[in-house]
């Protein structure tokens, strides 16, 4: 459930980069934020700092270089919070 709950967070943060031409429908679980999300490195960059914000955490470079799809950014943010408890 807090999974759910967490990708719908995320979702609606990754909305607001979307370029025109992608539907908000197309943002899944394995969805590549460059190469399907069509979302550019200075957008991917934002989602970063908003992720942050929103899940009180801190995302260091290795945790962004792994950061291609969006199962994998909710793998980190679980990992984070996990950590920090």
């Amino acid at each position: 459930m807090e999974d759910d709950h967490r990708f719908t967070q995320l979702k609606d943060i990754v909305k607001m980069y979307l370029p025109e031409d992608v539907p908000v429908g197309a943002i899944g679980m394995d969805s590549n934020f460059i190469k399907e999300l069509n979302i550019n490195s200075a957008n991917l960059v934002d989602i970063v700092l908003d992720v942050e914000d929103a899940f009180g955490i801190r995302l260091e470079n290795e945790d962004m270089d792994r950061m291609q799809t969006v199962r994998d950014a909710l793998n980190i943010i679980t990992q984070k919070l996990r950590d920090k408890k």
